[in-house]
């Protein structure tokens, strides 16, 4: 059973959200003071951290930068501030997913689920030798840096998270280049070729970028 920790200084709210977890079948524990989540994560290992930006004691930033010091730990990070600067801030911090009050449970509890989805595929993909690193901006293979540019890097990124579903090339650079500037479907196939050619050098027998013609790319490890 997965065991996430609900720091939510709102008890209600704290309420709310831990029994639509608990009837989705996770564990939860509940924190209402940022001051305690520290201690208590150094006893206890959840699977993921639903984490309120604004608490008593810590704030809820101060406690995301703490955890991503040591750890992987997934994190989503709730908050009443919608101001897009703190959106960012957040998901910089290393946070895994951000939601905005107000919100529904049910959609927490999707979110939940798909964001412990993309770590149990990171930690997948890490036992076969392939780790990415959204702090740094790096791949690695075996240990071994692929020196990706950043868009090569978001490429990856975004169909790895998602293995085995097909992008088009038209959201890949809605979801790549967020500032709306006119980007050709050549421009992917490009980035597209350049990051095979990266991966090939050190998994020469192993496909993992698959194209299909008219559609898009997606990503699977076939081996």
């Amino acid at each position: 059973m997965q065991h996430v920790l609900i720091v939510e200084d709102e008890e209600k709210l704290a309420n709310l959200l831990k029994d639509y977890l608990d009837r989705n079948g996770f564990k939860t524990s509940l924190l209402h003071n940022g001051d305690d989540v520290l201690p208590w994560l150094e006893n206890h290992k959840p699977d993921l951290v639903l984490l309120d930006l604004m608490l008593p004691g810590t704030d809820g930033m101060d406690i995301c930068k703490e955890i991503r010091r040591n750890s992987q730990l997934p994190v989503i990070m709730v908050t009443a501030k919608v101001d897009e600067i703190d959106r960012l801030l957040g998901l910089e911090l290393g946070a895994d997913d951000y939601i905005c009050k107000p919100f529904s449970p049910r959609e927490v509890v999707a979110r939940v689920k798909a964001v412990l989805r993309r770590s149990e595929g990171s930690e997948k993909l890490e036992e076969k030798g392939l780790r990415l690193d959204t702090d740094t901006y790096k791949v690695s293979i075996n240990g071994n840096d692929l020196g990706l540019t950043a868009v090569e890097f978001q490429l990856l990124k975004v169909l790895s998270d998602h293995p085995g579903r097909i992008f088009s090339r038209a959201v890949l650079v809605d979801k790549i280049y967020s500032d709306g500037r006119i980007v050709s479907d050549r421009t992917i196939d490009s980035h597209i070729k350049k990051l095979r050619k990266k991966i090939a050098a050190e998994l020469p027998d192993v496909e993992l970028i698959h194209s299909l013609y008219a559609v898009g790319y997606k990503f699977e490890w076939n081996s």
